[in-house]
């Protein structure tokens, strides 16, 4: 880290420096990352918005070509069970103005190791029906998988989810670090099996989710009696009460043992978080993580094999100061930088063979 300097070699070194000149070898490096050349950016309130800036690219589909990691938006929620909107939460985490593209916890600015680009939301064809918007979102995601690309996903109700693995998994059955305050292991309701409270249910007996690999964090609420599949499939579950009794460092322990080194899907309900820190979602529960406990798991799972990811429930009507939306794009952007991380692991790992 830069040496301490006294107030006339600090005058003689920054006073006419530009914002872009930093001097600090590691600090150095980001800049020239971030700013190329010169030390000018675009200001983030300005242009098109994107999820994370990135280029927004739909025309990239169905081939992908060019690219390591989809940013796609899932505008659906008709899988819900109590407060709608979560279909206006791909827009809304668009308009977030800062995020990235450096990460100071784990030194990273992804953007500039994996070619990342926002490809648009899944194209639906049809507004009412469930089950074809299941069957659009699949298909969607197995031509992005298809493609060698990590897809990314911001929704949208965690029903999602089961398209989602189904075309992750559809080759051999992933493991799962699932962040929210249900599990999400329910059965049918109301004749309906595809809801979004029980997609991880369907995709272990799809065989598409390994539930050994599995681990849910922050669980709680008054449905706990209707999560029973969890534990007897072989699920890890922490609620949200353990993370305090347990300590940070104990959960990220207990996560990357349960997912081991195999290829680890991460799903993010911003419901997992106490309504104090993201009001804007269907099913808000008290006594949930802070934001903070939730950037330091995700933070926690570096060097993992992730081949994908979500962040879902983002309803910002109910939440009028945006902080929903702020911490669903931060959460997105840490989900960028594990895939990044992955991603290079993976590709040197292919190198050596």
């Amino acid at each position: 880290m830069t040496q301490i300097l006294e107030l006339d070699a600090l005058r003689a070194r920054f006073a006419g420096a530009s914002g872009g000149e930093v001097f600090d070898p590691e600090f150095a490096q980001v800049a020239k990352l971030v700013f190329g050349e010169g030390d000018s950016r675009q200001a983030p309130y300005c242009g098109l918005s994107s999820l994370l800036r990135a280029p927004y690219r739909p025309d990239l589909a169905p081939t992908f070509e060019g690219l390591d990691v989809a940013l796609l938006g899932v505008p659906m929620d008709l899988g819900v069970t109590n407060r709608p909107g979560a279909r206006f939460g791909p827009r809304a985490v668009r308009n977030v103005e800062r995020v990235g593209p450096y990460e100071h916890v784990l030194k990273a600015v992804p953007t500039a190791h994996v070619r990342v680009a926002d490809v648009g939301d899944v194209p639906f064809r049809s507004r009412f029906d469930l089950a074809s918007s299941h069957q659009d979102i699949e298909r969607f995601i197995s031509s992005i998988v298809d493609a060698g690309v990590v897809p990314l996903s911001v929704g949208g109700d965690h029903s999602m989810g089961l398209p989602i693995l189904r075309a992750i998994g559809r080759d051999r059955p992933v493991g799962m670090i699932h962040i929210d305050a249900h599990c999400d292991t329910g059965g049918s309701f109301e004749g309906c099996k595809f809801h979004h409270g029980g997609p991880f249910r369907q995709a272990v007996l799809d065989g598409v989710l390994d539930p050994r690999h599995t681990i849910q964090i922050g669980i709680r609420g008054n449905s706990e009696y209707l999560w029973e599949f969890s534990f007897a499939s072989g699920m890890t579950v922490i609620h949200a009460e353990e993370v305090d009794e347990m300590g940070l460092k104990a959960v990220i322990a207990k996560a990357r043992e349960i997912v081991g080194d195999g290829p680890t899907y991460v799903s993010f309900d911003v419901d997992s978080l106490d309504p104090a820190f993201a009001p804007g979602t269907g099913t808000p529960e008290v006594g949930g993580l802070t934001s903070a406990q939730a950037l330091g798991i995700l933070r926690g799972l570096k060097g993992l094999d992730i081949i994908g990811g979500d962040v879902v429930e983002i309803a910002p009507q109910y939440d009028p100061s945006t902080n929903t939306a702020q911490i669903a794009a931060q959460v997105l952007f840490e989900l960028l930088c594990l895939a990044a991380e992955a991603f290079r692991i993976r590709k040197t790992s292919r190198g050596r063979v």
